[in-house]
This record gives C-alpha cells, sequence and structure tokens, in this order.
C-alpha cells in the first residue's frame, strides 16, 4: 500500500512541475533575414524621411513584417496601420521573429459613455496612455493600431505635457508640490499601491502607479531631493527597474483633442498595410455609429496628418491599384512569393525542396513547437535531407520559430518554410503576454473591527496594534476585545496563534468570555469532527490510490492528428495542463485533477484531449454539464472536432426524447457509443457504460453535494477531471490542502480583449443607450434579470423604453426544454437583439456577436456568478461591455459593496482563481464542507478551521504510509529588554504593520528572513533603530527554531533559554563548548531542558553574542 501511496506522489509532482522543453524562440535568425534584406534594398528604396513615399506591391503576408524589419534598420520608431484586429496579432507574431527586442505598443480605442458612472475599466485607456508616453519621452518602438484606432482623435503633445510632470533622480522638489500634482492628475491618495491612479507616502518614499506604466514607481527623497526613481511590482512590492526618470500622466487622458496619434511621431517610419482595406473598415466604423463621425478623423486627413510630421510612408498592397492620397505611378516589385501550402502531401514538398537545394537555395524551416520540429526533423532525415546550424546554401536549417506564412525571395536564392507550410495547419500564437491580474493575499489583510480567532481565547474582535511602554521598554501589541469588554494584549510575537475569522455570510459571530471553557469546548468538538472529516477525506482518496485505474496508452499518431486540428499553438499554460493530465492519464492508478482556468481560456480544448486520448485507449468519456445549453453548445464543438476521426458522441439532457434516450443507453452498454455529452441525466441508473474511462464535469461550481455523491460513486476507479473558472471554495481549499491534484491556465488567448466594465446606479437611459449603440454596430445584447417572477414584467418595461424595432427574447431554466432551446437558438441567428435571462447564461453560452451585457441587481448576485457572467462577451473582435447595476437610492451591504469592488479590482484577464480566493473571504464559509461541518465553521472560523483540517489530513497520512509525522519548528519567544518593534516613525499604516509583524513571525530560514528584510528596506527606506534591533532579533528567533527553542527571556543580569523539544539538540554535548563559558552557563533540572547564561560573560552587545551562540549551538548539533 505504502508503495501506491508514493507512486501517487510521482502523478502530484507531474502535475506540480508538469516538466516541458520551454517553448524559447530563434532570436537571432530573424533579425539578421531583416539586416541582410535591408542592405540589399536600400538601393531601390529612398529611406530618407523627406522622400516621397515607397509603394511596394506584390508583397504579403510575413513579407511585410521582413520589409517593416528592414526599413527599421534606418528608424528607431515606427507605426503600421493595419486594417483589422485579426491582422494585428499576425504583425505581433511575425515582428516577435524579425524585431525580438523591439518594444510593440498598441493604441486601442477607448470610449466616451456619456454618463455619469460609478466606476469603469481602465484597461484600454493604460494601455493607450502607455503608448503615448513612451512616444513623448522619445522611447523607440513599434505601434500596431487598427485605421479606426490609428484615426482616433486625441489631445495634442503640447496639451499632454502640460498636464503631464516628469520626476527626475537628483532634482529638488517640494513634497507638497508633488502631492498637488498629483491630486489635480486625478490620483488617490491610499496606503498601498494595488492599482493604476493610487499613491502612497510612507515617510521619504512616495509610492505612485502612473496610467502610463505597466507597474508602479517609487520615489525616495533625501531631504528635498530625489535620491532614486524605480520601478516595483505591486504584488510583491519589490523594486524591479531602476530609472534616471519618470513621466507621470493625468488620469483622465482621454479627453477628445483635434490630434492623432502620428503627432506624437517626428522623422519616424509610417507603414500602411492594405490601405485600400485601412480605408474601407474605417468608412464601416462610421457606418456604425453616427457618433463615431466626431472621434475620428476620414482616411484622407489621417494621411495628411501623417505627414505633417515630416514622417517616412511606406505602403504595402498585394495589386497593384489606385490608392487614396498615394501616388502607384513610382511603385515596386517587391521580388517574393508566399511559400505553397503543401497540406501535409510530402512527396510533393520534398520533391519541391530539393529542386531548391539543388539550385544552391538557402532554406529556413520554423517549427513552433518541440513535437513538429521532431515531425519535420524525422521528415528531413528519411528523405536524406542536407541539415545545418546556419543558413548555408544546398542545406536546410530547422529552428524553433513561428511565421504566419512562409515565403521565396528571388533575388536572396532564400526559402522560409513554416511547419504550418508543410503540414497542412497554420496555428495562431499570442506573442504579447496578457495582463496576468492581482495577487490575492490570502487570509491576511486585518483591519481594525474585524473578529479575529486567537489560538487560547477564542473569537475576539481586533482593535489595533498599540505600543505599550512597560518599565521604560516600548513593544507593540495587537489588541483584541472580547465580551465583557475585556481585551487582551497579545504580543506580537505570538502573532501566529491569531486568524482572521471568516464565517457564514451575514452572521454576526458571539465574541467569547477570555478564559471560558466555551471556546475550549468549541475547538475540541472542532478538532473531534475536523479528524472524523479528514478521516473519510483521506479514505476516499487513499481508496482511489490504491485502487486498480486505469493506465491509458501514450500519445498514438491519430492523437497527433487531432490536436493539430487545433487552429492555435498553445499557450504555455495549456501545453503544461495537457501534459500534466496525460501524465496523470497514464499512471495505472485513478487521477482526480481540477483544472482552473479563466472563462474562455481554453479548458475546453484541454478536456477534449484528454477525452480524445480515453477513446484511443478503447474506453468510454462522461461529459458533463450544468446545463443543457452548455451541453448542447459542448455536443456541437466535440463532434465537429472529433466526428472525422470515427468518434461516435450523443447528447443526454432533458431535450432527448425517451426513444432517443432508450438507444443512447443501449449503444453506451454495447459499447458502439464512445462519448456521451449530457447534464446530471448522464448520472441516472439506467445508463450502464460498457468499458467507462473518462469522466469530464464542466464548471464544477454549478453542482451540488447530491450530483458530486452520485459521480464520485460512478467514478470510482475511472479518471476524473474537474473544469472550473471560478472552483467552489471547498474545491479550492481540497486542492490547497494537496487532497486533489490541480493545474491552472492564467494565459489569455490571443483574440481575448479586456472588457470595458462599468459599475453604477440603474438608468433607464443606459440601459436604452447601450442597447441601441450595440445594434448599430450588428451586434446583441444580454440584459440579466435574477427573478423569473417578475421577469415579463421587466421585459414590458423594457419594450416600453426601447424603440419598436428593437427585438426581445426570454429565457429562464425552468422554461419548457423545447421552448428554451428555441429562444436559444433564435439568439444564437441573430433573430433577437436582446436576451433578458436570468443567470443560465453563465454557464457556458457562447454567442460572439453579443458584445455587450447589463446586470440588474448586480450586488445580489455571488463573485463567481458575476465573474463568469462578465466572461460570456468579449468573445469577438468588438469592445465588450459590461454594465453592473445596483438600484438607484440603494445602501449596499457591505459585503455587496465588496463584491464589486472585487469585480472592479480584478477587471484584467486571468483573475479567475483570485476571484474564487476572494469570494472565499467575502461569503465567508457557507455550506463548504458539508451540513455536519458548517456549524464548526461558524464557531471558530474558517482560517482556524483550514489550518486544524491541514494538520489532520498531513498527521493521518504520515501514518498511513508508515513515515514520522514532520516536526513542526516551535514558536520562539524572545523577550530582551530593549526597544525592538516597527515603530510608528518607520511604518505607520497598522495594516501594513500587521503584515511584516505576521511574515516576521511565519519565517523559517535565514534566506527568507534576508529577502524579507531587503523588501521592507526598498519599501519603506532605512529602517529605524527599533525596527533594526527587531530584524537582529528575528534572525536570533529563526537560528533558535531550528535549535527546538521554545523561549530566551532576560531576566535582568541573566538570560533563561527554555528548550520547547529537545529532540533537535540530540547528540549535543555541552562539554565542547568553549572552556572560557562554562562558568557562566548553568543547566537546571527537570524538564524542560533550560539553560542560565550570566550576562557578564557576554562581550559587545547581547544581541551579537546570542547570534553567535546559537551559530555555535548549530555546528555543534550539525545544523550547519
Amino acid at each position: 500500500m505504502t508503495e501506491k501511496i508514493t507512486m501517487i506522489a510521482d502523478v502530484r509532482a507531474a502535475a506540480a512541475a508538469a516538466a516541458l522543453p520551454p517553448f524559447v524562440m530563434d532570436t537571432a535568425m530573424g533579425p539578421q533575414l531583416a539586416k541582410e534584406c535591408a542592405a540589399r534594398l536600400s538601393h531601390s528604396w529612398e529611406m530618407d524621411s523627406a522622400s516621397s513615399p515607397t509603394v511596394l506591391t506584390g508583397i504579403a503576408s510575413s513579407q511585410k513584417a521582413l520589409a517593416l524589419s528592414a526599413a527599421m534598420q534606418s528608424f528607431g520608431t515606427a507605426i503600421v496601420v493595419v486594417p483589422e484586429q485579426k491582422d494585428i496579432f499576425r504583425w505581433e507574431e511575425d515582428l516577435a521573429f524579425f524585431l525580438p527586442e523591439t518594444p510593440i505598443y498598441s493604441f486601442p480605442l477607448v470610449e466616451e459613455t456619456g454618463f455619469q458612472v460609478t466606476f469603469s475599466g481602465s484597461e484600454r485607456l493604460r494601455d493607450r496612455m502607455r503608448t503615448l508616453g513612451a512616444m513623448l519621452t522619445g522611447r523607440q518602438g513599434i505601434i500596431l493600431a487598427t485605421a479606426v484606432e490609428a484615426a482616433q482623435k486625441v489631445v495634442s503633445p503640447s496639451q499632454l505635457e502640460e498636464s503631464a510632470f516628469q520626476v527626475s533622480s537628483g532634482e529638488e522638489i517640494g513634497w507638497d508640490a508633488l502631492q498637488e500634482k498629483l491630486t489635480s492628475a486625478g490620483y488617490e491618495r491610499v496606503d498601498q499601491v494595488e492599482r493604476c491612479g493610487h499613491f502612497a507616502v510612507r515617510g521619504d518614499i512616495i509610492d505612485i502607479f502612473p496610467i502610463n506604466e505597466e507597474h508602479p514607481v517609487r520615489i525616495e527623497l533625501f531631504d528635498d531631493e530625489v535620491d532614486s526613481v524605480r520601478l516595483f511590482d505591486e504584488d510583491t512590492q519589490r523594486s524591479i527597474e531602476d530609472r534616471k526618470s519618470q513621466l507621470f500622466l493625468p488620469l483622465d487622458g482621454q479627453g477628445v483633442g483635434e490630434a492623432l496619434v502620428f503627432s506624437y511621431l517626428s522623422k519616424a517610419l509610417v507603414f500602411y498595410d492594405e490601405p485600400q482595406r485601412c480605408e474601407e473598415a474605417l468608412k464601416r466604423y462610421f457606418k456604425e455609429d453616427a457618433a463615431h463621425k466626431n472621434a475620428a478623423l476620414s482616411w484622407k486627413e489621417v494621411i495628411g496628418q501623417a505627414r505633417k510630421a515630416k514622417n517616412k510612408e511606406i505602403v504595402c498592397t498585394l495589386l497593384k491599384r489606385k490608392l487614396t492620397g498615394f501616388d502607384t505611378e513610382r511603385d515596386v516589385a517587391w521580388q517574393g512569393h508566399t511559400m505553397t501550402n503543401y497540406q501535409r502531401q510530402i512527396p510533393i514538398f520534398m520533391e519541391d525542396l530539393k529542386n531548391l537545394l539543388a539550385k544552391g537555395w538557402k532554406v529556413l524551416s520554423l517549427a513552433p513547437r518541440p513535437s513538429e520540429k521532431r515531425e519535420l526533423s524525422a521528415l528531413f532525415s528519411d528523405f536524406h535531407i542536407p541539415e545545418s546550424r546556419t543558413l548555408e546554401a544546398g542545406k536546410v536549417t530547422l529552428t524553433h520559430g513561428l511565421l504566419s506564412e512562409g515565403f521565396e525571395l528571388t533575388d536572396d536564392t532564400l526559402a522560409v518554410i513554416t511547419a504550418g507550410d508543410v503540414l497542412g495547419k497554420q496555428k495562431v500564437r499570442r506573442v504579447r503576454s496578457g495582463p496576468k491580474g492581482k495577487q490575492i493575499r490570502y487570509f491576511s489583510d486585518l483591519n481594525p473591527g474585524d473578529y479575529v480567532v486567537q489560538a487560547a481565547h477564542g473569537i475576539g474582535k481586533y482593535l489595533g496594534i498599540r505600543t505599550i511602554e512597560l518599565s521604560g521598554i516600548h513593544r507593540d501589541y495587537i489588541t483584541i476585545q472580547y465580551a465583557g469588554n475585556d481585551k487582551l494584549y497579545l504580543p506580537v510575537e505570538k502573532i501566529s496563534s491569531l486568524e482572521k475569522y471568516i464565517g457564514p455570510e451575514g452572521e454576526t459571530p458571539k465574541l467569547h468570555d477570555m478564559g471560558s471553557s466555551a471556546w475550549t469546548k468549541a475547538r475540541a468538538k472542532a478538532k473531534k469532527s475536523i479528524e472524523e472529516l479528514a478521516e473519510k477525506l483521506l479514505a476516499v482518496y487513499a481508496k482511489r490510490e490504491i485502487t486498480q485505474g486505469i493506465a491509458f496508452a501514450p500519445d498514438t499518431a491519430e492523437q497527433r492528428e487531432f490536436e493539430d486540428t487545433f487552429p492555435y499553438v498553445e499557450t504555455t499554460d495549456q501545453l503544461l495542463a495537457i501534459d500534466a493530465i496525460k501524465k496523470a492519464m497514464e499512471k495505472p492508478m485513478p487521477m482526480d485533477m481540477l483544472l482552473c482556468g479563466d472563462v474562455g481560456f481554453g479548458k475546453t480544448e484541454v478536456a477534449m484531449r484528454a477525452v480524445f486520448k480515453c477513446i484511443m485507449s478503447g474506453y468510454q468519456a462522461f461529459v458533463l454539464c450544468p446545463t443543457t445549453v452548455l451541453a448542447e453548445q459542448h455536443y456541437k464543438n466535440f463532434k465537429e472536432r472529433m466526428e472525422s476521426f470515427g468518434v461516435r458522441l450523443a447528447v443526454l439532457n432533458r431535450f432527448t426524447t425517451a426513444k432517443e434516450k432508450n438507444r443512447i443507453y443501449q449503444e453506451m452498454e454495447s459499447g458502439t457509443l464512445d462519448v456521451v455529452i449530457g447534464t446530471h441525466a448522464v448520472l441516472n441508473k439506467k445508463v450502464h457504460p460498457k468499458k467507462l474511462g473518462l469522466l469530464v464535469v464542466d464548471e464544477e461550481q454549478r453542482f451540488g453535494v447530491v450530483q458530486k455523491e452520485k459521480w464520485k460513486s460512478l467514478a470510482s476507479g475511472i479518471d476524473v477531471l474537474t473544469l472550473s473558472a471560478t472552483p467552489i471554495p471547498r474545491t479550492l481549499h481540497m486542492s490547497l490542502t494537496g487532497v486533489r491534484d490541480m493545474v491552472t491556465i492564467t494565459t489569455p488567448p490571443s483574440n481575448r480583449h479586456a472588457i470595458q466594465t462599468y459599475v453604477t446606479e440603474y438608468d433607464d437611459h443606459i440601459v436604452k443607450d447601450a442597447i441601441l449603440r450595440e445594434k448599430e454596430r450588428g451586434g446583441q445584447t444580454f440584459f440579466v434579470y435574477n427573478r423569473i417572477e417578475t421577469i415579463g414584467a421587466m421585459a414590458d418595461h423594457l419594450r416600453s423604453i426601447l424603440p419598436e424595432d428593437v427585438t426581445i427574447g426570454i429565457a429562464y431554466g425552468r422554461m419548457e426544454g423545447r421552448q428554451l432551446e428555441k429562444v436559444m437558438l433564435d439568439f444564437y441567428q441573430g433573430k433577437y437583439d436582446v436576451l433578458l435571462c436570468t443567470t443560465l447564461i453563465e454557464n457556458g453560452l457562447d454567442q460572439p456577436n453579443a458584445n455587450t451585457m447589463l446586470v440588474y441587481d448586480a450586488d445580489r448576485l455571488g463573485l463567481s456568478q458575476i465573474y463568469q457572467m462578465r466572461g460570456r462577451v468579449g468573445r469577438s473582435e468588438k469592445i465588450a461591455r459590461a454594465w453592473f447595476f445596483y438600484r438607484r437610492g440603494k445602501v449596499l451591504s457591505e459585503v455587496a459593496e465588496k463584491r464589486l469592488d472585487t469585480i472592479r479590482e480584478f477587471t484584467e484577464l486571468g483573475s479567475g482563481f483570485k476571484v474564487a480566493m476572494r469570494d472565499l473571504e467575502i461569503r465567508g464559509a457557507g455550506n463548504l464542507l458539508g451540513r455536519e461541518q458548517h456549524g464548526n465553521i461558524a464557531s471558530i472560523g474558517f482560517a482556524a478551521y483550514c489550518s486544524m483540517l491541514e494538520e489532520a489530513v498531513e498527521r493521518l497520512r504520515a501514518v498511513r504510509e508508515n513515515r514520522p509525522v514532520p516536526k513542526k519548528l516551535p514558536n520562539t519567544t524572545i523577550e530582551f529588554r530593549q526597544d525592538a518593534y516597527l515603530d510608528s516613525g518607520y511604518i505607520v499604516n497598522q495594516e501594513q504593520k500587521m503584515e511584516i509583524y505576521r511574515r516576521l513571525a511565519a519565517i523559517e530560514d535565514e534566506k527568507t528572513l534576508t529577502d524579507l528584510i531587503d523588501e521592507v528596506i526598498d519599501r519603506f527606506g532605512t529602517p529605524s533603530q527599533p525596527a533594526e534591533k527587531l530584524f537582529r532579533i528575528s534572525e536570533i528567533r529563526v537560528k533558535a527554531r531550528h535549535l527546538g527553542i521554545g523561549s530566551i527571556i532576560d531576566e535582568g543580569d541573566r538570560l533563561l533559554v527554555t528548550w520547547a523539544d529537545e529532540s533537535f539538540m540530540h547528540g549535543w554535548d555541552p562539554m565542547k563548548l568553549p572552556k572560557t563559558w562554562l562558568p557562566y552557563l548553568k543547566f537546571l533540572p527537570g524538564s524542560p531542558a533550560k539553560l542560565r547564561i550570566h550576562k557578564a560573560l557576554i562581550k559587545g552587545t547581547m544581541t551579537d553574542w546570542m547570534a553567535d551562540f546559537m551559530d555555535e549551538l548549530k555546528r555543534e548539533t550539525g545544523k550547519q
């Protein structure tokens, strides 16, 4: 059994590490081609910025990026104007190959709502201001903009400079003047900078998060002189890059002026990609909405503005044609053409390749993934194609790289062939990484007034930190109020005995009486219950670990072929997840894996590959969905991808007729059906699959305990893969505790944009405007109204405020199956402009044409619901808008306010996992671990409950695996008679003090302590004397913990050292200490072991001597 359990550790290790060859782009070959191309073209191009436009004809695909890269050898900055958003993705991909070191900037559309809103997201504005800021300060790079983006009116550089200000290292600056500038630029003062538009002051350190930077800026002053300017990471609060100076732009820089982005360029390169298509795209934009005419200039005016700044123009067009604003008579014919796509016709490709090599051509072959590189290498070997590491006539150079398409350059006798050209698939890869979303400090944010749980006394109310003077010594104490107005002053070194209380939502906990038995009883009861739960959990998972599972076959050729039909290059996260899941499936024990990935981040693709692997190994698979609509959608997607491989699929839900159901049951039993996708109807007792191997559960957070128990019994011995964007806290906690395996996907795919989010009071005018604006651009709107009883009245109200030509469909879960399906189908087909529906859309309804969402009473919904719904828009190229309304004049509960504020905090892509963590804190414990545990969580708090459960699981696991329970280091207390604390002159903010004290208490090794001290100095400046002493004592404490010492107390003329665990000192001989020390040391009889040290022995400072003494003990016991 122990062997079996050890094997599961290998699966866990695979899931955690998922060691996979990293995707490393070749960064040398592209720039080399660009330089060679520049040298050749310099004879035929006039590269002077004052010269007339160069029109290149006959140029297509990635050759345009090569031409730009060649031209960039003479320019530092360029703007590329492309017809549509999808062209930007192609350009990003190609430029990453030819100019990997050049910064790429975007210039997204920023919308004015015309309404006063409580809050609106700022991602798009931030990207735009970052670009303008870079151009203002003369940074070099390439701006990629669609024709519509390039035509947007912005404030002129002079206007922006007027309202901007710069801070440089070495300059004199008055703090009051700087604060005034920040406030007038729209920045908000906070305790700790966490998002764009914040600034914070701590002594001589000022942190500012400018709208034009990806990271916040830290300015350190020496009197009134700027000592240093540096960027820092908002999550870790650590500095990451030094700057000589920093420009700060105003937050409200989205005002419409009469200038264009070209006004920010001078003697730069302006590169037009297919200007005729650009002009058409701009005309469509003006046609969509009359208001757009005020926001942008016409195509002719765009070209005129670009010329004013004496920029060099290059125009690329495939066909020679008349172009608005350009003289096409003086064109340059591009000597190259796009590579043939061989669609896996290998013999034809090899014949053509051999002909090229025979003529002395150089051939560069690019593969975007290790698997494709291996496949191409094997083909070249089989057909005896000569290879070379460098470009060489008559040979092929195979390297890791990515281009949208290959090409041939006749003059250079060079052919570039991509894996897609040969293998018949061209994948799109995201080159710029998406935003990572903000990290959450789990369970740690403590504010005065919060309820806390202290290990010895129970539930109290945290009142803050107080500095108390006793016998002339200052120390910080955590003040906690208990019942009867009793107060506990807890020394900060005992902070590890304190947890934030997180309990059932809306319930106020009862404060305990200090010293009463109520807390001891509650804790004992919870402990007993937790032990039982831990036993049950481990029994379930241990049973899986020793149950003979299915070892699925390694990947087959069909598997690779199936995966190649996915049109995108997988993100790194997807590859790690796929690899971990496949490794777990190939092990001979049942897999239980949670895949946590944001809405639309490619979880379904990962699940499809797992299902296909299962079928290729001769087993059947179930895909369980929470709603009928999602089941239908998955069925269509799975069928589309799998049917051509001979996979037989069926859908089972309440739309399925009795006759169809019986047929599905029979085919499952006979084994003629491979995959069944459906709602909980799949869990019906009548379903008896012949050879079930895998169960995939989508949107796990939507299933109740009953259904989970059903699939657990069904899943004995088979592999289970659960997918969720916001895993419910119970699941999340089980994964965090290590009882289940978890992989996460946090990288957004290439075509996902940040959603423009607004939070405000409900207003008919906003609703009408939002619906009509979406209709004008040919899109559809979701209106989420979560009350079935009055949904008809809301439909009537919407009809009364909207024009008659706006069509409204109504959908909710309790509708008759066929009727619901018809409404959904009609909405898919565009028959309705507005879908008035309940939250049923949160579960996987994909409608790329619906790009506006209006949510009524958003404050009443759960955080994960709000987040999931928001992910239902923004799946196409258009700007998506999400409006979250609360009722006019309504006083929001604290929980509702926290929810809406969290959506504001996490408006970026990739935040689902973090939202689940925050939801855990906000809605409290609820009924997370089954009904019988609910009372225990309420009585001791979720944080205390979690740590007790974790301990119980670890202890029982050690017993089951027949190994010793890992020793816990004692929480050493050190009391020296000196001021050693974080004084308010050094750190003012109590929450930040608590954070540092908590982290100091948890440290177990000296490297982590050094890192923390470095971070504190970075954030708060040079430590004050009391803070420096605190850090020195923390260093002694870390050493003492590893020696099993429980406390070191200053008794006046002596120090008393008491051991908490003598086993740490095993084998130590005190007589080996320096002989001169022995008269000053006295070992006291009895248990625990105690040692008295006469201070007369101590030379120098007490802290230095004690640190040396600890080092001596560590050497003696072999711990150093």
